[in-house]
C-alpha cells in the first residue's frame, strides 16, 4: 500500500494549500491512502466536522489529531460522527471519538492510531508505550490489519525516537508531529519500521510554526501577552510518502514539501 501523511494543517492558509495541492499530488504519486493531521486546522487550534468534510473532498482518507483535539469545543459533540478520525488514545476515557481507524484496499488493511507524548504536551497523557502495545494487539488480532501507522504527537525528539525504536518491527511507520518543523532523519529501522521525527506542517511559509510572526515576537522577545493567530499568505504542504508490503514492512519512506 502506498500511503501519504501530511503534517499539522494550520488555519485557513494550511487548509487552502492542502485543497489546492493534494488532489494533484495524490493522483500523480499513486497514493492509496492520504492521512492528515488536522488538529490545528480550524482557526489554528482544533478541528471541526466542516473542515474535515472539506479536506475529504480534496482527497483526505483519514485524520489524526493531538493535544488540541478539542480546542474547538464544537468537536466534542462532533467527534463520534467522524469514524475515520483517530484522536489521541492515551488520554482520559471521557474524551469522545475513536482510538484508531482502519483503511481498507483490496486484501490490505491499514490501522491508524494517534498517541500523545508525556513531556510538555499540555495534556495529562497516560503512558503511550503500554497504550501502543494494547492498540497494536487489537489492530492485529481483532481488526486483521496488515499494516499499522502511528502518528506520535510529542514535543521531545528523544521521546519520538524511543517510540520508533520501541515499536520497530511491530508497526509499519512511526511519524512524529507537533513541532511543525520537518526533520531530515527519515529512515527504516532494522526491524522494518519506517520513521521520521517530525513530518512538518501544512501552513503559511511567512510565519512562526504557522502562526503570525509578530505574535511570537511579542510573547518571546517582549514577554507580553498576545493571542496566537494563524498567519496568511503563500503556504506549503509537508509530509511523507511510504510504501508497505503485504506483511506490513515499510519498503521505503521519503519526505516532501509542496509549495503553492
Amino acid at each position: 500500500m502506498r500511503v501519504c501523511f501530511t503534517g499539522d494543517i494550520v488555519g485557513a492558509a494550511g487548509k487552502r494549500a492542502f485543497c489546492s495541492i493534494m488532489p494533484r499530488f495524490k493522483a500523480e504519486n499513486g497514493i492509496d491512502c492520504l492521512i492528515v493531521n488536522a488538529e490545528n486546522s480550524t482557526h489554528g487550534m482544533g478541528v471541526s466536522i466542516n473542515v474535515i468534510n472539506d479536506l475529504m473532498a480534496a482527497g483526505a482518507d483519514g485524520f489524526t489529531l493531538g493535544n488540541h483535539a478539542f480546542s474547538n469545543k464544537d468537536f466534542i459533540t462532533q467527534a463520534p460522527k467522524v469514524k475515520n478520525c483517530a484522536r489521541p488514545a492515551n488520554v482520559t476515557p471521557s474524551w469522545p471519538g475513536y482510538d484508531y481507524f482502519v483503511f481498507e484496499k483490496g486484501n490490505e488493511r491499514l490501522g491508524v492510531f494517534n498517541l500523545l507524548g508525556q513531556v510538555f504536551s499540555g495534556v495529562n497523557a497516560d503512558d503511550p508505550y503500554s497504550k501502543a502495545d494494547e492498540i497494536i494487539d487489537k489492530l492485529r488480532k481483532e481488526e486483521r490489519c496488515t499494516s499499522i501507522f502511528l502518528d506520535f504527537h510529542a514535543e521531545l525528539t528523544s521521546e519520538k525516537i524511543v517510540m520508533g525504536r520501541y515499536l520497530d518491527g511491530r508497526v509499519s511507520v512511526v511519524a512524529g508531529t507537533h513541532t511543525h518543523v520537518p526533520t531530515a532523519d527519515e529512515k527504516i529501522f532494522p526491524g522494518g519500521t519506517g520513521y521520521i521525527t517530525d513530518a512538518g506542517m501544512t501552513g503559511a511559509e511567512d510565519s512562526v510554526l504557522g502562526m503570525k510572526t509578530e505574535t511570537s515576537v511579542t510573547r518571546l522577545v517582549y514577554k507580553m501577552s498576545a493571542r496566537y493567530e494563524p498567519a496568511n499568505g503563500p503556504a506549503s504542504v509537508c509530509g511523507i510518502v511510504f510504501n508497505t508490503d503485504a506483511s506490513g514492512r515499510c519498503l521505503d519512506i521519503r519526505r516532501f514539501c509542496e509549495y503553492e
